[in-house]
């Protein structure tokens, strides 16, 4: 059991009224040692991921990687089809014929890269999640119109509830609220 299951608190979240203030509060959160936060805006802010030292971004790795299986596939069947499991010899042309392939080849790649894309972004961002606990903080339901909130977790190694909420304060936070388990 986690220390974050123990206590029954997911953690600190503060919040604010522009983007400018909750970038610097990341940084400076981040600065400060903190690694287990997270942000919300009503849109995206491309300052705010790299303040919380967000790196990670996987889907060109499975976009990538779905249209090479993609491509490949596509061509195994048409090779496969047509020179192995029922070639047919017509005016002594070749069975296998790479220009007449690529358009099929193509169309299977682009396939499963979409393919890739989307379940890849779907499971990188742990979609559907009709369930999250810092929708139990009455405020959060104005982050998808005009707030911008920043929440430190419990699993934080520098978690301490009062230290937290004393740091989280003294960034000009309008409000920092307890986030319920």
């Amino acid at each position: 059991m986690t220390k974050q299951e123990e206590s029954g608190i997911y953690g600190l979240m503060a919040e604010f009224d522009n983007p400018n203030a909750v970038v610097a509060a990341a940084r400076r959160t981040y600065e400060a040692g903190y690694r287990r936060i997270n942000a919300y805006s009503p849109y995206p802010i491309e300052e705010l991921s790299e303040a919380i030292g967000y790196h990670r971004n996987y889907v060109s790795l499975t976009v990538l990687i779905c249209g090479i299986l993609g491509g490949l596939g596509g061509l195994g069947l048409l090779i496969w089809t047509s020179a192995v499991d029922y070639p047919l010899n017509i005016g002594g042309r070749p069975l296998v014929s790479l220009p007449a392939f690529i358009p099929i080849t193509f169309e299977c790649t682009v396939l499963l890269a979409s393919f890739g894309a989307f379940l890849g972004m779907l499971m990188m961002n742990r979609l559907p999640q009709p369930y999250h606990p810092v929708f139990n903080v009455p405020s959060f339901s104005r982050a998808s119109t005009d707030r911008f909130f920043l929440c430190v977790k419990a699993d934080d190694p520098l978690f301490g509830e009062a230290k937290t909420r004393e740091f989280l304060a003294g960034l000009g936070a309008k409000e920092v609220s307890h986030v319920e388990n």
